[in-house]
């Protein structure tokens, strides 16, 4: 297990060296319009309907501070460290069900989990969008967007560094609109589409 103070290094570390990578590698992901909204999310949407009328106006990224980047990278290593990862027909019996975790839960779970506690960080709900991907063998998976003035920014159940949208091996589907969080939006693709479908999850 990793100790705290193996923790404080990398979030150190993380701090000082972010303003400069950022600024040479800054990107946002381009989106192109409506798209279908997940049925997982759609189920959860109708279980917290609040948690799907978050509006807001069109504005710009928020700004990566050092406070909010510590923050960012705290509650992605608490979450992933929190959580046993299981699949829904583990922990519910069913396919698909979006949830918050309490121990266990599946990746749309930790970004569920994620997003709510960066939200009572001070972080809005417009820079904080889940996001559908296809993983390199195909399969889908979700993880939590921040958008950000120096980059789009990835919180992964996969792992605990927090990377560049366009540093992870995924190609990016679509995610909830920035403007309405029960509404969803296409993104450009960023790499060729590998064989295989992907599932809404």
């Amino acid at each position: 297990m990793k100790t705290r103070a193996y923790l404080k290094g990398v979030l150190v570390c993380a701090l000082f060296t972010l303003p400069i990578e950022a600024q040479a590698n800054a990107s946002n992901m381009t989106t192109l319009g409506v798209t279908s909204q997940p049925v997982g999310h759609y189920n959860f949407c109708r279980a917290n309907p609040d948690e799907c009328n978050q509006r807001s106006r069109k504005s710009r990224p928020m700004k990566l501070t050092r406070k909010a980047w510590r923050k960012i990278l705290e509650v992605n290593y608490a979450v992933n460290q929190a959580i046993r990862p299981q699949t829904d027909m583990e922990i519910f019996g069913v396919e698909e069900l979006w949830a918050y975790p309490k121990s266990v839960g599946d990746c749309e779970d930790y970004v569920l989990l994620k997003r709510q506690r960066l939200m009572d960080a001070g972080l809005k709900p417009s820079d904080l969008l889940i996001t559908v991907v296809r993983q390199p063998d195909g399969s889908g998976h979700a993880v939590l967007t921040v958008r950000t003035d120096l980059g789009d920014y990835i919180l992964d159940n996969m792992r605990d560094k927090v990377l560049l949208w366009s540093d992870t091996e995924y190609t990016f589907l679509k995610r909830q609109s920035s403007r309405h969080s029960g509404k969803w939006t296409r993104l450009k693709q960023s790499r060729p589409t590998t064989v295989g479908s992907i599932r809404d999850n």
